[in-house]
């Protein structure tokens, strides 16, 4: 470099002021001195046993009408706050969060006390990346929380909600979300948090037990499956009856076979009495037992199996009374066509103690 282009470098230097980048600013003011200000974040009422909610949100405009409500719930200063060049509001993060992580065609709501919710448009099966989940809440300073992954959820239904933990956070953190997200699309072609939406199954039931079949009891599975599939928007198409007599099993077992439903359950004899014939008929019809039992308290006594294709489930007592067994977990992934194997019988072991 000449002499006169370093002169002329100096001179460009002199004249062009660096940027500087802006601090975040919080300013405690009372709320008589606030009238006319806007508030820096939602404030929340709450009155025991009645109401819990926003009060004021987030650039709310105080006014003086707004004075006794403030002092109802305690407050005599609010804080006016002028953002960063590398911060974000809690209700931006989160939401920017959600939106990345999230599949397009999920709903988001507004952000309500720095959080903002991911919900279902429709009944499905949730889709969590557990392994995205872990990543961004060891960044730090904020917060994702979901439901598990391949659990059944309901229309408008809560999948996550995603938070920054303090009114102001790093804008780094937030992008640190988003580069995961997109990383994690690239590899796999979806969202980290996506709803994979339940088809409408038909569903062929038999229903075992001499008791039952004879008419010395009222039959209360038929009652309780049909319950949890047209909860998932599924039916049970036929349901039929048979003796504990195991030849009559296998034959009703493959009549619902040859009527080509989409899944078969069959009901009752699934304990290791004696005269139990239940999983032996399944066997006999053809089917290739995934498992017998399972570490899943209630429900250990499932049986998951396929013939020619079709998912058959023989299914515990549990199932009449209890809301939630090891054939809950399982049912939306057999309702979606979802291959069963041992390794996910295995896996329901951690967590599957649920007081039975």
């Amino acid at each position: 470099m000449t002499e006169h282009q370093q002169e002329q470098a100096t001179s460009i230097d002199q004249n062009v002021e660096p940027h500087v980048s802006k601090a975040t600013t919080l300013k405690e003011v009372s709320i008589y001195d606030a009238i006319g200000l806007r508030l820096a974040h939602d404030l929340t009422q709450i009155i025991p046993g009645q109401f819990k909610g926003r009060l004021f949100k987030k650039g709310h405009l105080i006014t003086e009408e707004d004075i006794p409500k403030l002092l109802d719930i305690g407050k005599e200063h609010i804080y006016v706050m002028e953002l960063g060049d590398e911060d974000l509001h809690e209700d931006d993060a989160a939401k920017r969060m959600a939106k990345a992580l999230m599949d397009e065609q999920l709903l988001l709501n507004d952000p309500h006390e720095g959080k903002v919710s991911v919900k279902a448009p429709v009944i499905g099966v949730a889709k969590i990346a557990k392994e995205i989940v872990d990543e961004v809440n060891r960044i730090g300073e904020i917060a994702l929380a979901t439901i598990r992954n391949n659990q059944a959820v309901a229309a408008h239904g809560q999948l996550a909600a995603t938070r920054a933990i303090p009114l102001v956070v790093a804008k780094e953190k937030v992008e640190r979300v988003e580069q995961l997200a997109q990383q994690y699309r690239e590899a796999n072609g979806s969202a980290p948090i996506s709803v994979i939406p339940l088809p409408s199954k038909r569903i062929g039931l038999l229903t075992t037990g001499s008791e039952v079949y004879n008419g010395r009891i009222k039959d209360k599975f038929g009652p309780a499956v049909k319950a949890k599939l047209e909860e998932l928007g599924s039916t049970v198409a036929e349901q039929r009856f048979a003796p504990d007599d195991r030849d009559v099993i296998v034959r009703e077992i493959r009549s619902l076979v040859d009527s080509g439903y989409d899944m078969i359950a069959v009901t009752g004899g699934m304990s290791v009495d004696p005269d139990d014939r239940t999983p032996g008929a399944i066997a006999a019809a053809g089917a290739e037992i995934i498992s017998y039992g399972t570490p899943m308290l209630p429900g250990s006594m499932l049986l998951v199996g396929y013939i020619e294709g079709i998912p058959i489930v023989g299914l515990p007592g549990c199932v009449m009374h209890d809301p939630y067994t090891s054939f809950d977990v399982l049912l939306p992934r057999l309702l979606l066509g979802e291959r069963i194997e041992k390794e996910d019988i295995v896996a329901l072991g951690y967590g599957g103690l649920l007081g039975c």
